[in-house]
């Protein structure tokens, strides 16, 4: 199983992913992950469980090499191997059975928004997937139509959608969170990394209508960065809090009075779950994968339409409140890690099986 993400410098919902898959699936088999080489470990918050082995290479190098000359094999740092999971699109080259991860496609529907390099890497491991991977696991079915429509045949591709777990915190947590930050009134979250396709824009244009009739409703933004021009306002009702741990990060949550994720395209929308994971009403984007994971406990509106996003916020922020915090977490119930590894494991457990009827 690769495991590289784990050292990105954002490792975002990959990371998670390569975590927590990690952590499941070295209780059920026995797991080897690989990565380039690192002198220090993985940061807590993302470091894969099972056994580790590093290929004697940096990550760019390592990368090139995967790509370029299709070596070095994986097992040959892993060892002997039933079956290979690259968790990314940095796909290692194998002589056994491949299954692959494919969050999303986001590189084909906005190539402006990636490096040249990047597209040219994503271009080259999707035809690698295209040719070489028994098995694709996407997490929604909005990733699975997209991948049909590039070639990938419809019967390799399985829908596994992720799980959620936030660490656990008390009502003290968020108290002492809050204080932290100043943050003395209810709050609207966003999270991610500042870039084009997470519509941060919309979320501070729907804001400030919301403002006009919620005064007393401030809004916090959590995530690195990233790139591309984002004019926040400053002032006393808008709090830029940069990267959080996962501890704070779920305080940042459970102290929200909404979610609002109108993200314009995902491959899952991990975040919404998160949210709906300890009860946050959710205001996210109709008619993606993110609508997808809130279902009928989520507000759904066109992440486009700034007065439709305000009145989204403003119902959330209302009466319908609690009821929606209810129907949030009834909803998240119906995600796990464990549930997603076991289903995986179902996938494995089939590639294994044609391997073994192609070779008796």
């Amino acid at each position: 199983m690769t495991v590289e993400q784990a050292w990105q410098p954002v490792p975002g919902g990959s990371g998670t992913y390569v975590a927590e898959m990690s952590r499941e699936l070295a209780e059920r088999v026995d797991l080897t992950g690989v990565s380039a080489w690192h002198r220090a470990p993985a940061p807590p918050d993302w470091a894969p469980s099972g056994r580790l082995r590093r290929v004697p290479l940096p990550r760019v190098a390592l990368y090139e090499a995967w790509q370029r000359v299709r070596l070095p094999r994986i097992e040959w740092t892993a060892g002997a191997v039933d079956l290979v999971h690259a968790t990314t699109w940095a796909v290692p080259p194998t002589a056994r059975p491949l299954v692959v991860s494919v969050h999303d496609l986001a590189f084909l529907a906005e190539p402006d928004h990636f490096t040249a390099r990047g597209v040219g890497f994503f271009t080259r491991a999707l035809e690698h997937v295209r040719r070489r991977a028994d098995a694709v696991l996407v997490p929604s079915t909005h990733t699975r139509d997209a991948c049909i429509e590039v070639g990938i045949p419809a019967e390799r591709l399985h829908v596994v959608p992720l799980g959620s777990r936030l660490p656990a915190t008390s009502p003290q947590d968020v108290a002492d969170f809050r204080t932290r930050h100043g943050l003395d009134r209810p709050y609207v979250l966003w999270t991610g990394t500042v870039e084009p396709r997470k519509n941060l824009p919309a979320v501070l244009a729907g804001y400030a209508l919301l403002r006009r009739t919620r005064p007393d409703v401030d809004l916090v933004l959590v995530g690195p960065s990233g790139w591309g021009d984002v004019d926040v306002p400053t002032g006393a009702s808008v709090h830029r809090l940069g990267m959080l741990s996962r501890v704070d990060l779920a305080r940042a949550y459970a102290g929200a009075a909404v979610f609002c994720f109108p993200s314009l395209r995902e491959g899952f929308g991990l975040p919404v779950l998160e949210a709906m994971s300890v009860g946050v009403p959710v205001v996210t984007s109709a008619g993606t994968s993110c609508a997808e994971v809130a279902g009928d406990a989520g507000l759904l509106v066109d992440p486009r339409d700034h007065q439709a996003l305000a009145a989204a916020l403003e119902t959330a922020c209302g009466p319908a409140g609690p009821g929606l915090a209810a129907a949030s977490r009834a909803r998240a119930a119906e995600f796990s890690w464990t549930a997603t590894a076991e289903q995986t494991l179902e996938v494995y457990r089939s590639v294994a099986d044609r391997q073994r009827a192609a070779t008796a």
